[in-house]
């Protein structure tokens, strides 16, 4: 895990057995947004209650911008509002009564009285609601809602800025309209963003890296792509829903590549440091599996014979199950052009072959 920039960044390492275990580290540098994902009671909202000094771990430690605000063995623990940390919650947490531009305003304390309400309509004109100032919350969309929250999150020029699934209430259009908006504000903004998610999706299209977590532990960290790609352990590839995931034993190493014991059949995979007999998890790319109708002349490719499980034509695409013969509840999903762009679809029930080469197999422990 590359260190957090020690001027601008945040790093963090929280410990403790209970009541809500945790084992989490995190490093972010400046201008990054990174994402926390994981299940429900993965530790997600507490390590962000940590950081912003609303929840004391027992042990740990949290410094950002060259600032130690919490060690737990040298007795540091900043109270929330010498933290300078900006937090926009799920539910916006707006004030009923005051405008929009009054939301602002009551957190520029550290802003001269009488230069406030200028600063707040130059906040709020950044989010595109220069129009809506004098607005009362009541009276706003859902969107417009969260722009004020980051508003004046952003108000207190903080050094933190911490998103509590900020999106998860709203519509799907009003989501991706947002998400766009997060993406040229993490452009602009210096600071470290952490943003806790339980949508891969956004976290894909939003972070420059992420961590997962379960149980309050860090399993792993990096960027979006390369996780999905390799996840560093079963459980992470189920945290993460990787389709295509499937267990073995390893059988040896031939030619280069490691062998792997599977329902009966034989998979090859790049070459992987693990001893013959460990238990395994791996996994193939979706996009790495071709399809053959009936059977196919030997290859050197990993083949697997069964039948058309399902066929589902989705917008631009079309899915695939398909189920082995040997092991009838081993799926394997994978895409297609759908009707009218490519060859035609296969039929449910239709025998047919998979086949993925070697490269395309991603080994990985059990556990993180």
């Amino acid at each position: 895990m590359p260190e957090a920039d020690g001027i601008g960044g945040l790093s963090a390492h929280l410990v403790q057995s209970g009541p809500i275990p945790l084992d989490a580290r995190l490093s972010v540098p400046r201008g990054e947004l990174h994402a926390l994902i994981g299940p429900s009671g993965s530790g997600k909202t507490t390590i962000l209650r940590a950081l912003a000094g609303l929840y004391r771990p027992r042990d740990g430690r949290i410094i950002c911008a060259g600032e130690t605000w919490f060690a737990a063995q040298g007795g540091i623990d900043l109270p929330p509002q010498r933290r300078r940390v900006g937090l926009v919650f799920q539910h916006y947490a707006l004030f009923p009564h005051l405008s929009a531009e009054n939301n602002v305003a009551a957190a520029l304390g550290h802003v001269p009285r009488g230069e406030r309400a200028a600063k707040a309509r130059a906040l709020l004109a950044q989010m595109g609601l220069a129009d809506l100032a004098a607005r009362l919350p009541a009276t706003l969309s859902g969107g417009e809602q969260q722009r004020v929250a980051l508003a004046r999150a952003l108000a207190r020029s903080p050094a933190l800025l911490l998103l509590d699934e900020p999106f998860a209430a709203l519509d799907a259009r009003t989501r991706r309209h947002l998400r766009q908006e997060l993406a040229y504000l993490g452009q602009r903004v210096t600071i470290p963003i952490v943003l806790v998610t339980h949508d891969l999706e956004e976290a894909a299209a939003l972070a420059g890296r992420m961590t997962v977590l379960a149980g309050g532990r860090t399993l792993q960290s990096g960027a979006p792509a390369a996780i999905m790609a390799r996840p560093a352990s079963l459980e992470v590839a189920k945290v993460v829903d990787l389709q295509n995931l499937f267990e073995g034993r390893i059988a040896g190493n031939e030619a280069g590549e490691t062998v792997i014991a599977w329902r009966g059949a034989t998979i090859r995979a790049a070459p992987a440091a693990f001893p013959p007999g460990s238990a395994v998890a791996w996994t193939v790319a979706p996009a790495s599996i071709t399809l053959h109708a009936g059977k196919i002349a030997e290859t050197s490719a990993n083949v697997v014979s069964g039948r058309i499980g399902e066929v589902a034509v989705l917008p631009g695409i079309a899915r695939i199950v398909f189920r082995a013969d040997d092991a009838p509840d081993a799926v394997f999903v994978f895409p297609r052009p759908p009707p009218g762009i490519g060859p035609d679809l296969p039929r449910p029930g239709d025998a047919a072959t998979i086949a993925f080469a070697a490269e395309a197999v991603h080994v990985m422990p059990l556990t993180a």
